[in-house]
């Protein structure tokens, strides 16, 4: 199995890990992992998709936020969402983010104000006062819909009910950390596993009467929405919300540069067991408050703050043997049954081996003692090899050359970084049972048809007794047989038919996602969607003479890629996935793509940038296109309204043929006139 193909499995099965995590941290306040393990998920799965720009088409975490509300509590929009944060690990992380920063701002050598703040491990909430008076609270719930838990965040006393002081905003919104402190936690600690759930289990009682009972504590640490903005920095906000009679972390202080970033990340993490409540980390965000504005987000997380977390926990154990797995994309990934050991609160006996490459390169084999760290909640890494305690006797681990399946594989070229693959891939699609075991597995999937009570191990075992081997055999399912398994009724049969009939219906980009063309996630599926608009377009990839053309095509298309095209010809090219596509189609309504105009200056105009800017990074530019209803493409063509172009090197010869196409091109001074008018 080659490592990319290793790797979108297994990218895929932690987003799905992370979403049932989140449910049970959000929604239901009683986490099954430890905070670092969830963390170290995260991490894996966010350096995956920074090494691997096609992991995002398959689905990124940068999309998950919370978890969906309960049903317990009325649903109230966020005002402006509630965006998680990403995660820093070491001082590598950290530097990589301060970079990030200064290259989409498009400062050289300016070093940007920070402001670092303990990251409590709590449940967040937003406060909304209007005219100054608490009218409503919410959870965070999905990020954009939380719930509305007002009575019980009133049975906080130390939470202002009225805002008394000077120049209150219209409207305000404050974002807030509940948690219950260390001292506090002992005297109820029999009822509840850990102090976040105690504070969550308390905010999500029907009751507020029985919230009141539970000493709850906040710290206020963002601001949402503020009519009129009255703060130049989150400093400021906080200085004078505290005034206002908020409360606020102590230990939040302004920092500047990646030396006063540690010294400050060394000095809390030296502290943290000795404050009466818990933490995980400093949250570092950009002090400036119109910087943060131009910084903006990604879809789920500000790109002018990160949480820098403290080291998560490792452990010592034994290799007892190395076996394989086998991907939906033919990965073949090797991993490492070891001796049950405890890691972070959790019990683990798989560790991963990631590929052929790191097993040689770590020199791991069976029998040896081994350092493990949880990289997912799923299965954990390892770390290092203490050859100090290796029996003379072990031999080098020989990777196979064949697929559980028999075949033959391969480890191919990547054309992005020039060099062969390093996992190992079968190369018989479909034709291998254990591929289109995992093929299944992903179209049931929550990215795909979110087909809820069908799971892994449902799968596994109608898979087993034959009673699905390829999609379209999902809607055609013999329930006499599955009423006759252990564990299912008259109930869970109608549920599972309801979901399944619901699931006919499915937008034309989760379809494109769903039938797991190579390279090809939800990002390039929303991509290749626009482009198509209907099924019968999108069909039409099944000729081949058709298809060269249509490929021709999409090479305009900014996020769609050389390797993204190879990949949909060589899945067309085979009639197995063409056959296995047309019977799912029978069964499907393919609802056509529809589009979500933003108004703007740039509303549906299709756009274009050559040369570098003066104020601005290229990010940027096109993050602002974008927003002023633009569609930004990759490549030129007599479909293109406007050819941006900035003053630094812009490419002639892109210029010159918009001049022969008869596109507007429009200067780097016009450009900036426009954006300002």
């Amino acid at each position: 199995m080659d490592e990319k193909q290793k790797i979108i499995k297994e990218h895929k099965n932690l987003i799905n890990q992370i979403k049932k995590h989140n449910k049970y941290y959000f929604s239901e306040d009683n986490p099954k992992i430890s905070d670092s393990n969830y963390d170290k998920l995260k991490k894996k799965l966010i350096e995956f998709e920074k090494k691997y720009s096609f992991l995002k088409s398959h689905g990124s975490v940068s999309e998950i936020v919370g978890s969906t509300p309960s049903n317990k509590f009325k649903k109230i929009n966020h005002l402006i969402p509630m965006l998680s944060l990403a995660n820093a690990f070491d001082k590598n992380d950290m530097e990589d983010f301060l970079k990030k920063i200064s290259n989409f701002l498009n400062f050289k050598d300016k070093q940007i104000e920070l402001f670092t703040e303990p990251k409590i491990d709590g449940i967040s909430a937003t406060l909304i006062y209007e005219r100054g008076v608490l009218t409503k609270g919410l959870s965070r719930g999905d990020g954009v819909i939380g719930e509305d838990i007002l009575e019980n965040l009133k049975t906080i006393s130390e939470i202002p009910k009225i805002i008394k002081g000077d120049q209150i905003p219209d409207l305000l919104e404050i974002r807030c950390e509940i948690f219950i402190s260390k001292n506090d936690f002992q005297k109820i600690n029999k009822k509840f596993a850990n102090p976040r759930n105690a504070a969550g289990g308390s905010l999500r009682q029907k009751n507020p009467k029985e919230t009141a009972k539970i000493p709850l504590k906040y710290y206020a640490y963002g601001l949402g929405a503020v009519k009129p903005m009255l703060f130049s920095s989150q400093s400021d906000f906080l200085k004078k919300i505290n005034q206002w009679g908020f409360s606020t972390n102590s230990l939040s202080k302004k920092v500047i540069g990646l030396q006063e970033v540690e010294r400050e990340h060394k000095k809390i993490d030296d502290i943290r067991s000795g404050l009466n409540y818990d933490i995980d980390g400093l949250v570092y965000k950009v002090n400036d408050l119109k910087l943060q504005q131009r910084l903006g987000n990604t879809s789920n997380s500000p790109r002018w703050a990160i949480a820098y977390k403290f080291s998560a926990e490792k452990a010592v154990t034994i290799i007892k043997d190395i076996s394989i797995q086998v991907g939906r994309t033919g990965a073949i990934t090797p991993v490492a049954k070891v001796e049950p050991v405890t890691v972070g609160g959790v019990v683990v006996s798989n560790a991963t081996l990631h590929n052929e490459d790191e097993i040689k390169r770590k020199d791991i084999r069976i029998g040896d003692t081994i350092k493990i760290q949880r990289a997912g909640d799923v299965i954990p890494q390892v770390v290092s090899v203490d050859f100090s305690k290796r029996n003379k006797s072990s031999k080098k681990f020989s990777f196979p050359s064949k697929c559980l399946c028999g075949s033959h594989t391969k480890k191919e070229f990547s054309k992005s970084t020039k060099k062969e693959d390093a996992v190992r891939r079968c190369v018989k699609g479909y034709e291998c049972k254990y591929i289109a075991k995992e093929k299944l597995k992903h179209v049931v999937s929550k990215e795909a048809f979110n087909i809820e009570g069908l799971g892994k191990k449902v799968v596994d075992q109608l898979w087993d007794l034959e009673l699905i081997k390829e999609p379209s055999d999902i809607f055609n399912l013999n329930y006499k047989k599955i009423i006759e398994l252990e564990g299912w009724g008259d109930l869970s049969i109608k549920n599972l038919k309801n979901a399944i009939e619901k699931s006919k219906n499915i937008s034309l980009e989760k379809f494109i996602f769903s039938i797991g063309i190579r390279h090809i996630g939800q990002e390039n599926a929303k991509i290749l969607s626009s482009f198509f608009i209907s099924i019968k377009e999108f069909s039409k990839l099944f000729d081949n003479k058709l298809r060269k053309e249509i490929l021709k095509n999409l090479i305009e298309l900014d996020g769609i890629g050389e390797t993204q095209i190879e990949a949909i010809d060589n899945f067309f090219s085979k009639q197995t996935n063409i056959k296995i596509t047309k019977n799912l189609l029978n069964n499907l309504n393919i609802l056509s793509y529809t589009t979500k105009s933003k108004n703007g200056v740039f509303s549906n105009k299709k756009i274009m940038f050559t040369g570098g800017f003066e104020n601005m990074s290229r990010s940027e530019a096109k993050s602002l296109a974008e927003k002023n209803g633009g569609k930004v493409l990759g490549s030129l063509s007599k479909k293109l309204d406007y050819l941006i172009v900035g003053d630094s090197k812009p490419t002639r010869r892109k210029v010159d043929q918009a001049k022969e196409l008869k596109i507007r091109i429009i200067s780097e001074k016009e450009w900036n006139k426009i954006l300002n008018s």
